[in-house]
């Protein structure tokens, strides 16, 4: 099962959308108003804001374009990237993927469980492992456009698997095969936390 998830994940990312070459130079004066909620560096302080740094350059070029057009609502970022180019978004991206990303700290309490989870999937649940597409050390594949989750805020994580899970007004933009939408449905407001609080501390 994990292995034909995977094998589906892999042909929709290598048949992706083409996007242009991004100039992380550029990207840096670009990226300049990002650093408000994301950090200069793209090292978000809030938990609530995710942290772009090291994030895949696919990866976040696809978001950009997908938050651009409407495909994926946040509502902090409502304007923002109107007037930008094709170009800009890549360079925008290439900045931050270019960048040093910074790691939390799991709780201790709930790390065990965050661990089996993100490591072993639940066999009863017929819930995969996230280390099928995000690596064991968390790194994601940055060339099937699988993002990198070690060090993420856990607030965040938490918030996006949830968006995931909902029925009506959740986050969609997860590909025809809608992988994290079948998972993250699957998942206890308990799981969601300790494999959240887990990747925060993951490095």
């Amino acid at each position: 099962m994990n292995k034909l998830i995977v094998s589906l994940l892999l042909t929709v990312g290598i048949s992706g959308i083409a996007h242009a070459a991004g100039d992380a130079t550029a990207g840096q004066a670009k990226a300049a108003v990002c650093g408000a909620c994301h950090g200069p560096d793209g090292n978000s302080m809030a938990p609530n804001f995710p942290k772009l740094a090291g994030q895949g350059e696919r990866y976040l070029n696809k978001q950009l374009h997908d938050i651009k057009s409407g495909k994926r609502t946040v509502l902090e970022m409502t304007g923002l990237l109107t007037n930008l180019s094709d170009q800009d978004l890549a360079d925008i991206a290439a900045y931050f993927s270019s960048q040093k990303g910074s790691v939390g700290a799991a709780d201790p309490k709930v790390v065990a469980r965050g661990e089996a989870l993100f490591r072993g999937g639940d066999l009863t649940k017929n819930m995969p492992a996230c280390t099928g597409c995000h690596s064991p050390n968390g790194a994601g594949n940055a060339a099937a456009g699988f993002p990198h989750l070690g060090g993420q805020h856990a607030q965040y994580v938490a918030k996006q698997l949830t968006d995931f899970r909902k029925e009506e007004g959740g986050r969609t933009n997860d590909g025809d095969t809608k992988i994290m939408q079948t998972i993250a449905k699957k998942m206890s407001d308990e799981e969601i936390a300790a494999v959240s609080s887990y990747i925060q501390g993951l490095h």
